[in-house]
């Protein structure tokens, strides 16, 4: 699944115009907040877990306009506690929209 950090970019921009502090705000509030939720899939042993931090993330994306990164967190929640697929597909979609 190819991810389109320019979309978050796009999405931060139309939200708070042209304040590049706001904007740089922002991109790191939701990349802490995409690692936390990360992080606890990484530590889930449970269905509960696994479920409460995956509609999280998912909330968290969605609140961003993240597409790609809602598909992931749909995927987590219809998969297994501990999906390492999973797990590497986020942790993959993560350093891409670090990076950017």
């Amino acid at each position: 699944m190819a991810f389109d950090p320019g979309a978050l970019n796009a999405s931060l921009a139309a939200a708070v115009g042209s304040d590049p502090a706001l904007m740089a705000e922002l991109k790191t509030a939701f990349i802490e907040s995409v690692s936390r939720q990360l992080d606890l899939l990484g530590r889930a042993r449970c269905d509960a877990n696994w479920e409460i931090a995956a509609a999280r993330l998912k909330s968290v994306a969605a609140s961003f306009g993240a597409i790609g990164l809602i598909a992931l967190a749909d995927e987590a929640l219809d998969g297994a506690p501990g999906d390492p697929v999973v797990l590497r597909k986020l942790a993959f979609a993560l350093d891409e929209f670090a990076s950017n």
